[in-house]
Parts: C-alpha cells; structure tokens; sequence
C-alpha cells in the first residue's frame, strides 16, 4: 500500500535562499513512515504492547528539485522486500505542480525492546504494511559503505539529553546534524548537498563522547562518526 500524506514546510525546515533543508526531508520522511506504522499497529503506542520497535538501519536520498518555502508537498511512502530480518521503505515527495522532487529509501530492522535482539519479520507482520514491488532507485538493496583510511579534520561531542530518543539511544536526525558540524567552513557554505546516505553501525547513549572524523575522497564528503577511543564505528555519513 502506498500511504500519503500532504505537508506544508515550517519556518525550521527551510535554510539558504527558504529551501528545504535536507533534516527537514529526513523529519517528514520519518513521521510519515511512523504514521504508517501506527496504522499497521507497529508505531510508538503499540511499542510496549508489541514488545518490539523498529530502529533504522539505512539511508539514501536524492534531491531531484529542492521544495521552496510555502509549497504544499505530498509525501508518499510504503514498505518493500520481504525479508526476515529486515525490510525496506521508500519514499518521494512532490511539489503543488507534481513534480517529483525528492526520492529516498530506507532499510529498517524490529528489535525486541526487552532483550535488544533482531525480530523475525514474519508474513503477518509484512502483511499489516501491505508491501509493494516499486522502488525509486535501480538497485534494491543498500551496500556497504567503506571506511576512510584518513582524516583530514575531526571534532568531539559528548550526547546531551536533548539528542536522546524513545529508545534510548540518540535520535537517528542528529547523527546528520553532527555530520555537518564536522565538516570544515568552506565545505559546509557548499550547502545544501542532492544526495545524503546516512549508514548506522551501533547506537549512541546518553553521555558518551564521540568522535567525528572528516574526509573527502572519490568526490564525496565522508563523515565517520565513531568512540572516542576509535574503537567503535557508530555511523558513516556521506554527502
């Protein structure tokens, strides 16, 4: 089932020259899903019934013609690839004159909220999303992204509350958020960037000190966001 949704931009979701900004994407991207998933009876009200949430896994997303402040959007969104341990949800926005403005795809997982493991997707549970075949880019799964062998710039954050999320763990929009304060002046005056991929590796708590460490490589701005001992890898940002 494919699920709409129509949205007019606030004042915080626009930046240079009142164009969406690419949080702003991901923050409408994210509530439809969740609206989605409460009709399938797997959103934030069901989580202690259910005993599961899903958590994100993945992003990608293409701008194909940035929405300007003050233009009624339709959203659409729906879930595809029936796997056991994981599925996808893609998603596109349009602008007042149909144009097809934004694509995205995500890969989501749902975890036992008691014991933090992996939850069968079974045929019910894929059922109550109704998942369709279509998918807005060629390839139907994410690959890997690949860790830089060098950093040319880095900066330290210690998690605040504020970032924290319903699951403990720092919300999935600031991880982005951290990927931009990482990047050096002239690269962020570059603003706003088409294409956003976004891979999580391990959750970040409350009070931990991570380290986000800058490299532009093969055209791409790469940014690893990881412990501060550099032992663990808790997301790969690139733009």
């Amino acid at each position: 089932m494919i699920f709409s949704e129509n949205v007019k931009m606030q004042l915080k979701d626009i930046g240079k020259e009142n164009y969406i900004k690419n949080r702003a994407i991901l923050e409408i991207f994210e509530n439809i899903g969740t609206h989605h998933s409460d009709l399938a009876g797997y959103g934030p009200n069901n989580i202690e019934e259910k005993g599961c949430s899903w958590i994100l896994l993945d992003w990608k997303v293409k701008v194909l013609k940035r929405p300007k402040y003050g233009q009624d959007l339709k959203v659409n969104t729906w879930g595809r690839t029936k796997k056991k341990a994981y599925t996808y949800r893609d998603f596109e926005i349009y602008d007042e004159q149909e144009n097809l403005c934004v694509i995205a795809t995500s890969k989501w997982a749902l975890i036992n909220i008691y014991t933090g493991k992996i939850v069968r997707l079974t045929d019910e549970i894929l059922e109550k999303y109704q998942i369709e075949d279509k998918r807005v880019f060629e390839e139907e799964e994410l690959g890997k992204i690949d860790i830089p062998d060098n950093c040319q710039s880095q900066i330290l954050y210690k998690i605040a509350r504020r970032d924290i999320d319903i699951n403990g763990h720092m919300h999935n929009l600031y991880y982005l958020d951290l990927a931009y304060e990482a990047l050096p002046e002239e690269v962020y005056e570059k603003r706003p960037f088409e294409n956003v991929r976004i891979q999580y590796k391990k959750e970040v708590k409350l009070g931990e000190k991570v380290k986000c460490k800058y490299t532009f490589q093969n055209g791409e701005h790469v940014i690893t966001i990881c412990s501060d001992d550099e032992e663990i890898i808790h997301a790969i940002i690139v733009l």
